[in-house]
């Protein structure tokens, strides 16, 4: 960047520097005025900034006395865009180049007024000033600039002509005040939300940023979001800032980015590695737990923000950058620095999180990336970015996971999601059919708000639901379980959710893909391991959940509980590949109690004949036990038994009373099973 004709810094440098300066104009009161405005930009505002706004009057005065003098239109300009204020920093860039003014740094007013009226949505003009600063330019480094600025309005142009219709909506005052709120996370049953608050620091400027702590708010009886209360000291420290939340599918795991004291040191009772790291904390019953660093493979001398956890909970996205890079684009905004790229981590076996790999470049450009949010689906990514073709500022893309692995090409999500303010911090509700976003657009309750609106279709990720359930002592249903448990996909085969129900209240709350069969494995120690199988089918724009409790047997000799997940083809007795996910986990809960004697017990429906309704049920027993032998339990620990359809779980009195076919196959079906009874405990 040292390179680029930075024309008002430039020019300041040099009137400052020397006394002999070479002005465009020969005018004396123009010169005087001049001189005066770089004099005052040394002065401080009431706001505690450089006096930006006394030395454009002086500059506007100095073009009076000649309204050909370059360097005042440039230096009007340069400080319009110090200030903020685009619209007047674009009126004099733009009277400037019309009056065809030559001279040292005029080639560069015809970019500043490309990028200027892109920031006020004049995306023509943009390309207009754009195109013929590059028949002029000889800056390779401005030229790559120059081009964005014209893609990026060729962009804006499209995306207003085909742009969707969406209803934005302020969260209201429960979350929304005079400070700024953003970083919104969601939990999957879109109940409760977590987010970040920058809370103004008594005894300093309004211009000062102020102190970022975390804040929750639960959606009432009439679905407005109640009053936000601040979370724990133990997690929101006085001196530093603590945001960037991501709520876990379970409910109850909070990641977070913690930041250092502003004299470098760490906050009571957390540990770091860099300026800003990734900190883990979890809610059991209604308590907060003290945040844990997530070590040195996540976070690094730098820093670490923005972590956004996948609804298995397996995977994290994140943004990293470099300290020294973030430092100097505080200084110098308007130079669109690489602050900052997305990364990934994986979940080990072992509970470690893997070294994290920076996604490509398709996704990550030379410029900033950041605000990153992966849906519960666990395939669609959302991030913001200002280096893809945009309206302006930061804008959210969507890119989507192949199944070979690699990423599509982002799309921007257009006018009017987007806007030439910075939109970031999106996030999208389970449900795929409304997002969040932070946005400092005006109508606000102050800087920046959270706000909701409709996801158009074009933009939604694939339809998941969340499966709620409490695991309890079948016992004794007053004692809740904190059972551990998975979800597999039974087609595939692989794991889905990996999760823990609250030790306290016995509830979990996970999020799946629909339409498919699953099967769930939970284990608790002192019960017996229970298995269930279903297929998670709701109808189209359904936004009820999935009940499933999960009832767990203590061990006691004579208890059986059935294995859900054990499948034979009609008539056969030898396992179809789709019964080895429960079986190998069978095999791993009998190896850690192996003081279990276990019978393995196979029952039919009552329809056909018994004889061999008896036969086929002992070899499919055998076929389950000769598979657990093969994987190393003892044969002192094993029996098996065919019980025919002696043993129903549905009478055939009871089923001769249904009427609907399905609900009589459904009864024959839970008749047909294989269990497992607990034989002998041995001391």
């Amino acid at each position: 960047m040292k390179n680029l004709l930075v024309f008002g810094l430039a020019l300041m440098i040099s009137v400052v520097g020397s006394c002999q300066m070479s002005y465009s104009t020969k005018n004396k009161k123009a010169i005087k005025y001049f001189e005066e405005g770089i004099q005052k930009e040394r002065e401080l505002a009431a706001d505690g900034r450089p006096n930006y706004v006394g030395a454009i009057e002086c500059f506007q005065k100095a073009i009076e006395k000649d309204p050909n003098f370059l360097e005042a239109y440039g230096m009007s300009v340069t400080f319009y865009e110090k200030l903020g204020d685009y619209e007047n920093g674009y009126k004099t860039g733009k009277k400037a180049v019309e009056l065809n003014l030559t001279g040292p740094g005029s080639s560069y007013l015809y970019y500043k007024t490309a990028d200027l009226a892109f920031k006020t949505k004049k995306y023509e003009e943009a390309i207009k000033y754009g195109e013929q600063f590059l028949k002029i330019n000889r800056n390779p480094e401005l030229k790559v600039k120059t081009e964005e600025i014209i893609s990026s309005a060729k962009f804006a142009l499209k995306s207003i002509e085909e742009g969707v219709e969406i209803q934005l909506v302020n969260l209201g005052p429960g979350v929304n005040t005079k400070e700024p709120e953003y970083f919104p996370s969601l939990t999957v049953d879109e109940k409760t939300m977590i987010f970040t608050r920058q809370v103004h620091v008594p005894n300093t400027p309004d211009h000062v940023p102020g102190q970022e702590d975390l804040y929750i708010s639960h959606k009432g009886p009439d679905g407005k979001w109640e009053k936000a209360t601040a979370l724990p000291r133990k997690i929101n420290h006085p001196m530093a800032n603590q945001g960037a939340p991501s709520i876990g599918a379970d409910g109850s795991t909070v990641v977070f980015i913690g930041c250092q004291n502003v004299d470098g040191s760490y906050p009571e009772g957390y540990q770091g590695f860099g300026s800003c790291d990734i900190y883990i904390t979890k809610k059991l019953g209604n308590k907060w737990y003290p945040p844990r660093n997530l070590g040195n493979k996540i976070n690094s001398f730098h820093w670490e923000t923005q972590p956004s956890l996948s609804a298995d909970g397996k995977t994290m996205y994140f943004i990293r950058g470099d300290r020294r890079i973030k430092q100097q684009a505080m200084v110098r905004p308007d130079l669109k620095l690489n602050v900052g790229d997305i990364y990934v981590s994986y979940l080990s076996e072992n509970g470690e999180w893997s070294a994290p790999i920076k996604l490509p470049d398709n996704i990550n450009t030379p410029h900033k990336e950041e605000s990153v949010f992966i849906h519960p689906d666990g395939r669609t990514l959302y991030f913001g970015s200002d280096g893809h073709p945009g309206l302006g500022g930061t804008d959210i893309f969507m890119t989507k996971l192949q199944d070979d692995g690699s990423w599509s090409n982002p799309i921007n999500l257009g006018h009017p999601i987007n806007s030439p303010a910075d939109e970031a911090t999106l996030i999208v509700a389970s449900s795929g059919r409304y997002a969040m976003l932070g946005s400092d657009r005006p109508g606000g309750f102050g800087d920046m708000d959270i706000y909701q609106f409709n996801m158009p279709e074009k933009f939604r990720p694939d339809p998941v639901i969340y499966v709620e359930g409490i695991a309890y002592n079948i016992k004794n249903q007053e004692q809740r379980l904190g059972a551990k448990f998975q979800l597999f996909d039974l087609e595939s085969g692989k794991e889905v959710v990996r999760s823990q129900a609250d030790p306290v209240n016995g509830e979990f709350l996970v999020t799946l893909p629909v339409n498919k069969e699953y099967s769930l494995i939970a284990n608790h120690d002192g019960f017996m391991m229970f298995t269930k199988n279903f297929t998670l089918t709701v109808p189209e724009n359904s936004e009820e959940s999935y009940h499933l409790n999960v009832p767990m047997q203590p061990f006691e000799p004579g208890s059986s509980v059935r294995l859900d997940n054990i499948f034979f083809d009609f008539g056969e007795y030898t396992l179809r590949k789709e019964s080895y996910v429960e079986l190998d986990k069978f095999v791993k809960f009998l190896k850690s109690n192996p003081s279990l004697k276990v019978e393995l017990g196979g029952h039919t429906d009552t329809r056909g004949d018994k004889e061999r309704n008896k036969i086929l049920s002992q070899n499919r027993a055998k076929a389950v036990h000769d598979y657990l032998l093969s994987k190393g339990i003892p044969q002192a620990n094993l029996s098996y038994k065919g019980y025919g359809d002696t043993e129903p779980i549905i009478s055939d009195e009871k089923i001769n009373a249904l009427t609907a076919k399905e609900d009589i196959e459904a009864a024959h079906q839970q008749n047909r099973r294989t269990e497992y009874k607990i034989v002998e405990i041995l001391k």
